[in-house]
Protein backbone atom coordinates (compact mmCIF):
# COMPACT_ATOMS: atom_id res chain seq x y z
CA UNK A 1 0.00 0.00 0.00
CA UNK A 2 1.49 3.52 -0.98
CA UNK A 3 1.66 6.49 1.40
CA UNK A 4 -1.58 8.14 -0.47
CA UNK A 5 -3.79 4.58 -0.50
CA UNK A 6 -2.81 4.90 3.47
CA UNK A 7 -3.39 8.41 3.60
CA UNK A 8 -6.47 8.42 2.27
CA UNK A 9 -7.55 5.46 4.53
CA UNK A 10 -7.15 7.20 7.35
CA UNK A 11 -9.31 10.48 6.26
CA UNK A 12 -12.23 9.42 8.32
CA UNK A 13 -10.47 9.02 12.01
CA UNK A 14 -8.54 11.98 10.94
CA UNK A 15 -12.13 14.05 10.09
CA UNK A 16 -13.38 12.56 13.79
CA UNK A 17 -10.17 13.47 15.81
CA UNK A 18 -10.18 17.07 13.99
CA UNK A 19 -14.37 17.76 14.59
CA UNK A 20 -14.05 16.75 17.76
CA UNK A 21 -11.54 19.54 18.54
CA UNK A 22 -13.91 21.48 16.45
CA UNK A 23 -16.30 21.42 18.77
CA UNK A 24 -14.47 22.13 22.17
CA UNK A 25 -11.62 24.74 22.07
CA UNK A 26 -11.18 25.44 18.48
CA UNK A 27 -14.65 26.45 17.55
CA UNK A 28 -14.72 28.43 20.66
CA UNK A 29 -11.79 30.56 19.12
CA UNK A 30 -13.24 30.87 15.68
CA UNK A 31 -14.47 34.48 15.81
CA UNK A 32 -14.33 36.91 12.32
CA UNK A 33 -14.73 40.66 12.91
CA UNK A 34 -16.05 42.53 9.87
CA UNK A 35 -17.95 46.23 10.30
CA UNK A 36 -21.04 45.57 9.68
CA UNK A 37 -21.63 42.04 9.54
CA UNK A 38 -23.59 40.40 11.66
CA UNK A 39 -23.47 36.78 11.75
CA UNK A 40 -19.82 36.15 11.04
CA UNK A 41 -19.85 35.61 7.25
CA UNK A 42 -17.27 38.31 6.49
CA UNK A 43 -20.11 39.38 4.08
CA UNK A 44 -21.99 43.06 4.28
CA UNK A 45 -24.94 42.94 3.41
CA UNK A 46 -27.95 40.48 3.36
CA UNK A 47 -29.55 39.53 6.94
CA UNK A 48 -30.91 42.64 7.77
CA UNK A 49 -27.11 44.27 6.90
CA UNK A 50 -26.19 47.39 5.19
CA UNK A 51 -23.81 46.83 2.45
CA UNK A 52 -20.76 49.50 2.88
CA UNK A 53 -18.17 49.21 -0.96
CA UNK A 54 -15.65 51.08 1.27
CA UNK A 55 -15.24 48.18 3.15
CA UNK A 56 -13.81 44.85 2.35
CA UNK A 57 -14.02 41.49 4.47
CA UNK A 58 -13.06 38.14 3.75
CA UNK A 59 -12.30 34.67 5.87
CA UNK A 60 -9.37 32.41 5.20
CA UNK A 61 -8.79 29.33 6.86
CA UNK A 62 -5.07 27.70 7.12
CA UNK A 63 -4.05 24.18 7.03
CA UNK A 64 -2.84 21.22 4.65
CA UNK A 65 -4.56 19.72 1.26
CA UNK A 66 -3.51 18.14 -1.92
CA UNK A 67 -2.73 19.32 -5.86
CA UNK A 68 -2.43 17.51 -8.67
CA UNK A 69 0.67 18.03 -10.93
CA UNK A 70 -0.25 18.45 -14.42
CA UNK A 71 1.78 14.82 -14.59
CA UNK A 72 -1.05 13.59 -12.53
CA UNK A 73 0.53 12.94 -9.38
CA UNK A 74 -0.71 14.35 -6.31
CA UNK A 75 1.21 15.98 -4.33
CA UNK A 76 0.28 17.15 -0.06
CA UNK A 77 0.60 20.58 0.18
CA UNK A 78 -0.52 23.33 3.17
CA UNK A 79 -2.07 26.86 2.16
CA UNK A 80 -5.57 28.58 2.28
CA UNK A 81 -9.01 28.58 1.83
CA UNK A 82 -11.38 30.54 1.41
CA UNK A 83 -14.62 30.03 3.43
CA UNK A 84 -15.87 33.76 3.07
CA UNK A 85 -19.74 33.25 3.65
CA UNK A 86 -20.12 30.59 6.17
CA UNK A 87 -21.41 32.35 8.90
CA UNK A 88 -19.81 31.90 12.56
CA UNK A 89 -21.93 33.43 15.18
CA UNK A 90 -22.74 29.80 16.92
CA UNK A 91 -21.23 26.52 17.96
CA UNK A 92 -22.36 24.71 14.57
CA UNK A 93 -21.81 27.34 12.31
CA UNK A 94 -17.80 27.23 13.64
CA UNK A 95 -18.16 23.51 13.35
CA UNK A 96 -19.17 23.56 10.12
CA UNK A 97 -16.94 26.49 8.31
CA UNK A 98 -13.58 23.99 10.35
CA UNK A 99 -15.11 21.24 8.43
CA UNK A 100 -15.31 23.35 5.10
CA UNK A 101 -11.76 24.18 5.85
CA UNK A 102 -10.35 20.73 6.16
CA UNK A 103 -7.58 19.70 3.70
CA UNK A 104 -9.57 21.73 1.11
CA UNK A 105 -6.50 24.13 0.67
CA UNK A 106 -5.64 25.50 -2.61
CA UNK A 107 -2.70 25.80 -4.68
CA UNK A 108 -2.24 28.55 -5.26
CA UNK A 109 -4.12 30.41 -2.31
CA UNK A 110 -7.19 31.95 -3.26
CA UNK A 111 -6.77 35.10 -5.38
CA UNK A 112 -7.57 38.41 -2.80
CA UNK A 113 -8.48 41.40 -5.36
CA UNK A 114 -9.17 44.67 -3.72
CA UNK A 115 -9.69 48.60 -4.51
CA UNK A 116 -7.95 51.31 -3.37
CA UNK A 117 -9.67 53.35 -0.83
CA UNK A 118 -11.31 50.30 0.53
CA UNK A 119 -10.24 49.18 4.42
CA UNK A 120 -9.61 45.46 4.03
CA UNK A 121 -10.73 43.40 6.45
CA UNK A 122 -8.64 39.64 6.57
CA UNK A 123 -9.83 37.03 9.01
CA UNK A 124 -7.34 34.28 8.92
CA UNK A 125 -8.45 30.58 11.23
CA UNK A 126 -6.11 28.04 11.36
CA UNK A 127 -7.63 24.78 11.31
CA UNK A 128 -4.82 22.71 11.93
CA UNK A 129 -2.83 20.18 9.49
CA UNK A 130 -5.46 17.26 9.19
CA UNK A 131 -2.58 14.72 7.72
CA UNK A 132 -0.06 15.83 10.14
CA UNK A 133 -1.49 15.87 13.41
CA UNK A 134 1.88 15.84 14.51
CA UNK A 135 2.11 19.73 13.59
CA UNK A 136 1.24 22.19 15.52
CA UNK A 137 2.26 24.91 13.43
CA UNK A 138 1.29 28.44 13.59
CA UNK A 139 0.06 30.74 10.64
CA UNK A 140 -0.17 34.25 9.20
CA UNK A 141 -0.45 36.25 6.49
CA UNK A 142 2.12 38.76 5.10
CA UNK A 143 0.55 41.18 2.44
CA UNK A 144 4.36 41.59 0.26
CA UNK A 145 5.07 44.87 -0.80
CA UNK A 146 2.34 46.53 1.44
CA UNK A 147 3.41 50.23 1.60
CA UNK A 148 1.89 51.52 4.79
CA UNK A 149 1.94 47.80 6.85
CA UNK A 150 1.72 47.97 10.40
CA UNK A 151 3.69 45.72 12.66
CA UNK A 152 1.35 43.70 14.36
CA UNK A 153 -0.89 42.83 11.21
CA UNK A 154 2.91 42.39 8.55
CA UNK A 155 2.70 38.61 9.19
CA UNK A 156 6.33 38.10 10.68
CA UNK A 157 6.74 36.04 13.12
CA UNK A 158 9.58 37.79 14.96
CA UNK A 159 7.56 40.74 15.19
CA UNK A 160 4.16 40.49 14.70
CA UNK A 161 1.09 37.95 15.46
CA UNK A 162 1.20 34.46 14.36
CA UNK A 163 -2.34 32.46 14.55
CA UNK A 164 -2.54 28.65 16.40
CA UNK A 165 -4.29 26.16 15.97
CA UNK A 166 -8.06 26.67 16.42
CA UNK A 167 -7.42 30.53 16.82
CA UNK A 168 -8.53 33.20 14.87
CA UNK A 169 -6.90 36.81 13.64
CA UNK A 170 -8.31 39.33 11.87
CA UNK A 171 -5.92 41.82 9.74
CA UNK A 172 -7.02 45.35 8.87
CA UNK A 173 -5.30 47.31 6.22
CA UNK A 174 -6.26 50.40 4.78
CA UNK A 175 -5.92 50.78 1.14
CA UNK A 176 -3.86 53.54 -0.54
CA UNK A 177 -1.73 52.88 -3.27
CA UNK A 178 -3.08 50.46 -6.40
CA UNK A 179 -0.79 47.86 -7.80
CA UNK A 180 -0.04 44.29 -8.26
CA UNK A 181 1.29 42.41 -4.46
CA UNK A 182 1.21 39.30 -3.04
CA UNK A 183 0.16 37.50 0.10
CA UNK A 184 2.20 34.33 2.08
CA UNK A 185 2.47 32.55 5.27
CA UNK A 186 5.53 34.03 6.87
CA UNK A 187 5.75 31.57 9.59
CA UNK A 188 8.64 29.38 9.01
CA UNK A 189 8.89 30.69 5.21
CA UNK A 190 10.91 28.44 3.82
CA UNK A 191 9.32 25.23 4.83
CA UNK A 192 5.41 26.83 4.34
CA UNK A 193 6.38 28.93 0.92
CA UNK A 194 7.59 25.58 -0.58
CA UNK A 195 4.65 23.81 0.70
CA UNK A 196 2.30 26.17 -0.88
CA UNK A 197 1.15 29.01 1.32
CA UNK A 198 1.13 31.83 -1.48
CA UNK A 199 -1.33 33.32 -3.18
CA UNK A 200 -2.60 36.17 -5.98
CA UNK A 201 -3.22 39.68 -4.35
CA UNK A 202 -3.63 43.00 -6.59
CA UNK A 203 -5.11 46.08 -5.83
CA UNK A 204 -7.38 48.09 -8.59
CA UNK A 205 -6.73 52.15 -9.23
CA UNK A 206 -9.11 54.46 -7.71
CA UNK A 207 -8.85 55.96 -11.36
CA UNK A 208 -11.40 53.59 -12.18
CA UNK A 209 -14.16 55.30 -10.11
CA UNK A 210 -13.81 58.77 -12.07
CA UNK A 211 -16.62 60.55 -13.72
CA UNK A 212 -17.49 59.80 -17.01
CA UNK A 213 -16.13 62.27 -19.28
CA UNK A 214 -13.42 63.32 -16.90
CA UNK A 215 -10.23 64.77 -19.39
CA UNK A 216 -6.81 63.03 -18.41
CA UNK A 217 -4.74 65.61 -20.31
CA UNK A 218 -6.21 63.88 -23.62
CA UNK A 219 -7.04 61.12 -23.19
CA UNK A 220 -11.03 60.68 -21.89
CA UNK A 221 -12.36 58.81 -19.07
CA UNK A 222 -14.97 56.71 -19.85
CA UNK A 223 -17.58 54.41 -17.34
CA UNK A 224 -16.26 51.07 -17.19
CA UNK A 225 -12.49 52.32 -17.87
CA UNK A 226 -9.92 50.52 -16.17
CA UNK A 227 -6.53 51.25 -15.26
CA UNK A 228 -3.47 49.50 -13.53
CA UNK A 229 -2.18 52.68 -11.72
CA UNK A 230 -3.86 56.62 -11.43
CA UNK A 231 -1.80 57.68 -13.94
CA UNK A 232 -3.61 60.71 -15.53
CA UNK A 233 -2.76 60.55 -18.42
CA UNK A 234 -5.08 56.88 -19.91
CA UNK A 235 -1.68 55.64 -20.46
CA UNK A 236 -1.99 52.21 -18.42
CA UNK A 237 -5.60 51.54 -20.02
CA UNK A 238 -6.64 48.06 -20.15
CA UNK A 239 -9.68 46.24 -20.72
CA UNK A 240 -9.22 42.64 -19.56
CA UNK A 241 -6.39 41.60 -16.81
CA UNK A 242 -5.51 38.63 -15.43
CA UNK A 243 -2.86 37.46 -12.64
CA UNK A 244 0.12 35.22 -13.74
CA UNK A 245 1.84 34.46 -10.46
CA UNK A 246 5.28 31.77 -11.32
CA UNK A 247 5.91 28.98 -8.65
CA UNK A 248 7.02 25.90 -8.07
CA UNK A 249 6.85 22.55 -5.99
CA UNK A 250 10.13 20.00 -5.55
CA UNK A 251 7.97 16.78 -4.93
CA UNK A 252 10.50 15.28 -2.78
CA UNK A 253 10.43 17.91 -0.46
CA UNK A 254 6.19 17.41 -0.28
CA UNK A 255 6.48 13.72 -0.16
CA UNK A 256 9.02 14.10 2.71
CA UNK A 257 6.58 16.20 4.32
CA UNK A 258 3.50 13.99 4.04
CA UNK A 259 5.62 10.78 4.92
CA UNK A 260 7.02 12.37 8.19
CA UNK A 261 10.60 12.27 7.15
CA UNK A 262 13.25 14.59 7.43
CA UNK A 263 12.89 17.47 5.21
CA UNK A 264 15.72 18.18 2.52
CA UNK A 265 16.05 21.78 2.75
CA UNK A 266 19.75 22.21 1.61
CA UNK A 267 18.89 19.75 -1.80
CA UNK A 268 15.33 21.42 -2.38
CA UNK A 269 15.60 21.55 -6.24
CA UNK A 270 12.22 22.25 -7.58
CA UNK A 271 10.67 19.62 -10.26
CA UNK A 272 7.11 21.23 -11.28
CA UNK A 273 7.15 25.04 -12.37
CA UNK A 274 4.38 25.83 -12.72
CA UNK A 275 1.44 28.98 -13.49
CA UNK A 276 -0.85 29.86 -10.99
CA UNK A 277 -0.75 26.46 -9.11
CA UNK A 278 -0.65 24.77 -12.60
CA UNK A 279 1.77 22.92 -15.13
CA UNK A 280 0.91 23.29 -18.84
CA UNK A 281 -1.47 21.45 -20.25
CA UNK A 282 -3.46 22.16 -17.37
CA UNK A 283 -2.54 25.98 -16.90
CA UNK A 284 -4.82 26.59 -20.54
CA UNK A 285 -7.85 24.42 -18.73
CA UNK A 286 -10.20 27.26 -18.35
CA UNK A 287 -12.12 25.73 -15.79
CA UNK A 288 -12.36 27.16 -12.30
CA UNK A 289 -14.52 25.56 -10.05
CA UNK A 290 -14.75 22.45 -11.84
CA UNK A 291 -11.47 21.76 -12.45
CA UNK A 292 -10.90 17.89 -11.83
CA UNK A 293 -10.83 17.32 -7.94
CA UNK A 294 -7.42 16.16 -6.24
CA UNK A 295 -7.29 12.65 -4.66
CA UNK A 296 -7.01 12.89 -0.88
CA UNK A 297 -8.74 16.57 -0.91
CA UNK A 298 -11.94 17.28 0.70
CA UNK A 299 -11.92 20.35 -1.97
CA UNK A 300 -14.62 19.35 -4.62
CA UNK A 301 -17.88 19.29 -6.02
CA UNK A 302 -19.17 18.21 -2.51
CA UNK A 303 -17.82 20.90 -0.68
CA UNK A 304 -20.17 24.26 -1.62
CA UNK A 305 -17.78 26.67 -0.32
CA UNK A 306 -14.05 24.90 -1.72
CA UNK A 307 -14.76 23.05 -5.20
CA UNK A 308 -11.44 22.91 -6.32
CA UNK A 309 -8.13 22.53 -4.38
CA UNK A 310 -6.50 24.60 -7.72
CA UNK A 311 -9.30 27.09 -9.00
CA UNK A 312 -7.09 29.76 -11.20
CA UNK A 313 -7.40 28.96 -14.96
CA UNK A 314 -4.24 30.55 -16.60
CA UNK A 315 -5.89 31.05 -20.07
CA UNK A 316 -5.19 34.57 -21.67
CA UNK A 317 -8.28 35.35 -23.71
CA UNK A 318 -8.94 38.53 -25.09
CA UNK A 319 -10.90 39.99 -28.55
CA UNK A 320 -8.66 41.47 -31.24
CA UNK A 321 -7.73 44.71 -30.32
CA UNK A 322 -8.34 44.60 -26.91
CA UNK A 323 -5.37 45.83 -24.13
CA UNK A 324 -4.30 43.27 -21.86
CA UNK A 325 -3.59 43.46 -18.67
CA UNK A 326 -0.71 40.60 -17.18
CA UNK A 327 -0.27 40.66 -13.24
CA UNK A 328 2.97 38.98 -13.22
CA UNK A 329 4.16 38.08 -10.06
CA UNK A 330 6.90 35.39 -8.30
CA UNK A 331 7.18 33.47 -4.94
CA UNK A 332 9.11 30.71 -5.88
CA UNK A 333 11.70 30.66 -3.54
CA UNK A 334 14.37 28.47 -5.37
CA UNK A 335 15.08 30.58 -8.49
CA UNK A 336 14.56 33.96 -10.82
CA UNK A 337 12.23 32.63 -13.64
CA UNK A 338 11.88 34.93 -16.97
CA UNK A 339 8.59 34.33 -18.80
CA UNK A 340 8.43 35.92 -22.33
CA UNK A 341 5.45 36.20 -24.85
CA UNK A 342 5.64 34.76 -28.18
CA UNK A 343 4.51 37.04 -30.58
CA UNK A 344 3.03 39.51 -28.77
CA UNK A 345 5.48 42.43 -27.14
CA UNK A 346 5.51 43.30 -23.74
CA UNK A 347 4.71 46.58 -22.60
CA UNK A 348 5.77 47.51 -19.10
CA UNK A 349 4.08 50.08 -17.12
CA UNK A 350 4.60 48.80 -13.25
CA UNK A 351 7.29 47.06 -11.15
CA UNK A 352 6.57 45.76 -7.36
CA UNK A 353 3.25 47.77 -7.19
CA UNK A 354 4.56 51.08 -8.31
CA UNK A 355 4.17 52.94 -11.48
CA UNK A 356 7.04 53.54 -13.78
CA UNK A 357 7.52 57.15 -13.82
CA UNK A 358 10.12 59.65 -13.03
CA UNK A 359 10.24 60.79 -9.31
CA UNK A 360 8.54 64.38 -10.64
CA UNK A 361 5.52 62.15 -12.25
CA UNK A 362 6.41 64.05 -15.34
CA UNK A 363 7.64 61.32 -17.38
CA UNK A 364 6.78 57.53 -18.03
CA UNK A 365 9.34 55.20 -17.98
CA UNK A 366 7.50 52.15 -19.77
CA UNK A 367 9.05 50.09 -22.03
CA UNK A 368 8.28 47.29 -24.62
CA UNK A 369 10.08 44.14 -24.47
CA UNK A 370 9.37 40.49 -25.13
CA UNK A 371 10.38 39.14 -21.80
CA UNK A 372 11.00 39.60 -17.88
CA UNK A 373 13.11 38.06 -15.42
CA UNK A 374 10.60 37.47 -12.32
CA UNK A 375 12.98 37.13 -9.18
CA UNK A 376 11.14 35.69 -5.86
CA UNK A 377 8.75 38.53 -4.44
CA UNK A 378 8.95 40.76 -7.50
CA UNK A 379 6.02 41.92 -9.37
CA UNK A 380 5.70 43.37 -12.95
CA UNK A 381 2.37 44.84 -14.51
CA UNK A 382 2.57 44.12 -18.29
CA UNK A 383 0.20 45.20 -21.14
CA UNK A 384 -0.20 43.42 -24.31
CA UNK A 385 -1.67 45.40 -26.87
CA UNK A 386 -3.46 43.12 -29.18
CA UNK A 387 -4.15 45.40 -32.20
CA UNK A 388 -2.98 44.42 -34.97
CA UNK A 389 -2.72 40.94 -33.90
CA UNK A 390 -3.94 38.21 -35.84
CA UNK A 391 -6.56 35.68 -34.26
CA UNK A 392 -5.34 32.54 -33.29
CA UNK A 393 -3.48 31.03 -30.20
CA UNK A 394 -0.11 32.36 -28.52
CA UNK A 395 1.92 31.51 -25.85
CA UNK A 396 2.79 32.97 -22.70
CA UNK A 397 5.99 30.75 -21.25
CA UNK A 398 9.43 30.71 -19.44
CA UNK A 399 12.66 31.30 -21.72
CA UNK A 400 14.54 28.84 -19.13
CA UNK A 401 13.49 25.67 -21.15
CA UNK A 402 14.71 23.41 -18.89
CA UNK A 403 11.53 24.21 -16.71
CA UNK A 404 8.99 23.27 -19.55
CA UNK A 405 8.11 20.16 -18.04
CA UNK A 406 5.98 18.49 -15.32
CA UNK A 407 9.01 16.72 -13.58
CA UNK A 408 10.09 14.02 -16.20
CA UNK A 409 7.61 14.35 -18.41
CA UNK A 410 8.48 17.22 -21.07
CA UNK A 411 6.59 20.11 -22.83
CA UNK A 412 4.65 21.16 -19.85
CA UNK A 413 5.42 23.37 -16.94
CA UNK A 414 5.43 27.12 -16.77
CA UNK A 415 3.65 28.08 -20.43
CA UNK A 416 0.04 28.42 -21.00
CA UNK A 417 -1.93 29.92 -23.80
CA UNK A 418 -2.64 33.74 -25.21
CA UNK A 419 -6.28 33.12 -27.09
CA UNK A 420 -6.91 36.12 -29.13
CA UNK A 421 -10.54 36.02 -30.86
Amino acid sequence: MNKNTFNIALLPLAIAITMALGSTSVSAAVQVQCPGDKNGDAIIGGNGETANPDIKCMHLSAGDGYATMADGSPRYIFSFADVTGLPTKTKGQKDAMIQAGILAHEWPAPTIELEEGQEFYLSLTNVGMLMRPDLFDPHSAHFHGFPQSSTVFDGLPESALSIGMGATLTYYYKLNEPGTYMYHCHVEATEHMQMGMLGNLYVKAGQNKLVAGTDLNGFTHQTGNQYAYNDGDGSTFYDVEYPIQLGSFDGAFHDASESTQPLPFALMEDNYPMINGRGYPDTADARTDSFPPTTGSLAGPDNPIVPTSQPVSSLITATAGQKVLLRISNLAITRFYTLQSLGIPMHVVGKDAKQLRTADGLTNLYYDTNSVTVGGGESFDVILDTAGVAAGTYYLYTSNLNYLSNDTEAFGGMMTEIVIN
